[in-house]
């Protein structure tokens, strides 16, 4: 019989970054020096351990999240590398849900940039704490006080360095043990400390005095110490930084150069010392079937509660990601899925499975804390709660973001377009970020997702896993509508038939009122009408009707019938006429209501934007504003720095098709630019 993991020494956490920060090469170099990778697979060789997807090895990018497991100290460290490309940012979301902790890693150059603000916001949303590895500092123009600058400007986090590079000499400084460490052998896993030289010591004493001035304010002795000038012990000045990591209230900062091997080990070493363990963590917060709520604390004791929040294909069968917050999984049990309404689904996990990137391990037992793939499991999907049957529960579910861009897709072949189908339908599975629609009017069918990569990459797995060959058109871009003013409608839905030998009549008149809301508010149905003749009543049914028939109208805007959005619906005014005034006449009348008000407040058509950045030479900005302003871009602010100038901005999706041609065109291949989606709005 196995034994429940010993949870103090277990660490959860996920590396995420910004595109190309080296979060990869970072998370190969923390499987070596751990023993559990016998060599560093590079992302330039398309050799990544973590990247083991044949699209991930030929674009160079981390698309999949990959989970493995590492010993370290005598711990063990759970890991997720996570994509920083910002069309797989589901792939974030869903992981940041089950982790305890994680790094963060910048670019030395650049500091944070666009999608590790995304990677911050998810990390908030779920209060992680979090480390920072600045990364890069053996390259031209890396600037570790520039990069803790940008963590305290453009996170709104207070930074405090632990590790302070040198990358003339390829060292790291370390300022709690007062150390200068050298990286030796061949892949730098021998490392040499001695005692910080003077000189170099004396130039860092602003980040020394920083360091224990932020953790002073977390003990009252430490703070009597740093106040009186003496030198606190190494072990209390780690015990009250993990006290303020733990609480959210600094970040601690490491430096180095993941591919020169250089700052690696002391971030391993934190890992540990200052990031939670699984029962450290406040504890899941579920609900009840009857509406009640129960806390779920970190314990393999007591009824089973866990969380799918990913499903793969895994050789052609699918599998689910686990993670389990309470209780013990075993191979064979059933488990329940609620879906919500008192309706409980249930499933046996048939087997079970230890991960290590793209190889898994036959294992016959799960326990709290632990992150396990589970075959067997044919309807959980991202965001299902897993729990015992005699215990139903619900966690909080994983929200996967709506898509933007659209793809016409058939089948190269039409005896092909049943197996092209299921094909999608599996990929669907794997990513709730992908959607396949059927346009109304022309009947394509429509592959939406996040981005231009996002949709190629599906094509191209497609094409490898499914051998289906696939005809695409133009990206279309997705669009919302709203209404630009307030306004209202009224109908009168009068209606007589014949049915069995009867005549029947269907009456009902409706008044609505619709406004416009702020971005972002969605539909708003308000529906207690005055109810005419006066003395009438509605019962519960003609009072969910006339709910329902307010939602009917309200699905589509006045202009191109697009899904409608922060709009406020409101029945002023319902007519009864006696027993022709059924549930469906009211729904019909109130209905048609809403479409006239709509069609009088008149329609506004709203196109994704995109907040964007765009990396050039200071020697090209003028060419390239002039074309952002071209595309009708609004330029929110310019920074350089060593010759490279940043330009945020905020641009309509649909001018930003096929973008980074032209940038390349005006910067002589040297431009880049990284965008996300903000919202839907008027551009």
């Amino acid at each position: 019989m196995a034994k429940p993991p010993a949870l103090a020494r277990v660490r959860n956490l996920g590396i995420a970054a910004h595109v190309d920060a080296g979060k990869t090469t970072l998370t190969e170099r923390i499987l070596y020096y751990a023993g559990a990778s016998h060599k560093i697979g590079e992302v330039h060789e398309g050799a990544a351990h973590m990247d083991y997807l044949a699209e991930e090895q030929v674009h160079g990018i981390t698309i999949m999240s990959a989970v493995t497991k590492v010993p370290w100290q005598e711990h063990l460290i759970q890991l997720i590398d996570t994509p920083g490309h910002v069309d797989f940012t589901i792939e974030v979301e869903r992981s940041m849900r089950v982790l305890d902790g994680c790094i963060i890693v910048l670019d030395g150059v650049r500091g944070v940039e666009p999608q590790t603000e995304t990677v911050w916001r998810q990390r908030s949303k779920f209060q992680l704490p979090a480390l920072f590895f600045i990364n890069k500092m053996d390259r031209p123009g890396a600037d570790f006080a520039y990069a803790l600058k940008t963590i305290r400007d453009r996170l709104a986090g207070e930074p405090v360095a632990v590790t302070v590079p040198l990358p003339e000499q390829g060292a790291v400084v370390h300022l709690i043990d007062r150390t200068l460490l050298t990286f030796k052998g061949e892949k730098g896993e021998r490392i040499e400390a001695i005692p910080c030289p003077g000189t170099i010591w004396e130039s860092l004493r602003s980040y020394r005095e920083g360091l224990l001035l932020t953790v002073a304010e977390m003990d009252d002795a430490l703070a009597e110490q740093v106040l009186a000038e003496q030198e606190p012990a190494a072990e209390h000045v780690w015990a009250a930084l993990r006290q303020a990591t733990l609480q959210g209230r600094v970040y601690p900062c490491f430096a180095g150069s993941a591919l020169r091997n250089q700052g690696v080990q002391p971030l391993m070493d934190a890992v540990v010392k200052l990031l939670p363990a699984p029962t450290e963590r406040p504890p899941a917060i579920a609900q009840r079937l009857d509406g009640g709520e129960e806390s779920v604390a970190m314990d393999p004791k007591g009824p089973l509660v866990a969380m799918a929040f990913k499903v793969q294909l895994w050789e052609g069968r699918r599998h689910v990601f686990v993670r389990l917050y309470r209780g013990r999984l075993n191979a064979g049990d059933m488990v329940a899925i609620p879906r919500g309404e008192g309706q409980v689904e249930k499933e046996r996990a048939a087997r079970l499975f230890d991960i290590d990137a793209n190889h898994k391990t036959r294992i016959e037992q799960a326990f709290a804390g632990e992150i396990v793939l589970v075959a067997g499991l044919r309807h959980a999907t991202t965001g299902d709660t897993l729990c015992d049957p005699d215990h139903p529960l619900l966690l909080e579910r994983i929200e996967a973001r709506e898509p933007v861009l659209g793809l016409a897709i058939e089948p190269a072949s039409s005896e092909d377009e049943e197996r092209l189908l299921e094909a999608l339908d599996k990929l669907q599975q794997e990513d709730p970020t992908l959607r396949l629609e059927e346009d109304p009017e022309t009947g394509q069918r429509i592959l939406r997702g996040m981005g231009e990569l996002h949709l190629q990459i599906a094509c191209e797995r497609l094409q490898r896993e499914f051998n289906q060959a696939v005809r695409v058109g133009t990206p279309s871009v997705v669009i919302r509508e709203t209404i630009s003013q307030t306004a209202g409608g009224e109908a009168l839905f009068h209606r007589l038939f014949e049915q069995e030998g009867k005549a029947l009549e269907l009456k009902a008149r409706a008044r609505v009122t619709v406004a416009p809301l702020l971005r972002g508010q969605g539909i708003k149905i308000l529906s207690q009408p005055r109810v005419l003749p006066e003395g009438a009543s509605l019962n519960p049914i003609q009072a969910e009707a006339i709910a329902a028939g307010a939602a009917d109208g309200a699905v589509g805007g006045p202009v191109e019938g697009a899904p409608l959005q922060d709009v406020q619906v409101r029945v002023e005014e319902v007519e009864l006429f006696g027993a022709a005034s059924t549930p469906q006449a009211l729904r019909v009348a109130v209905a048609e209501a809403v479409r006239r008000a709509l069609a009088q407040a008149g329609g506004v058509v709203l196109r994704p934007l995109m907040s964007t950045e765009v990396v050039v030479p200071e020697e090209d900005v003028g060419a390239v504003l002039g074309d952002l302003q071209a595309r009708h871009a609004v330029i929110h602010a310019t920074a350089t720095l060593g010759g490279i100038t940043s330009i945020t901005c905020d641009c309509a999706l649909d001018r930003l098709l096929g973008y980074i041609t032209a940038l390349r065109s005006l910067t002589h291949g040297r431009g880049q630019f990284t965008m996300r989606f903000e919202r839907f709005d008027v551009a």
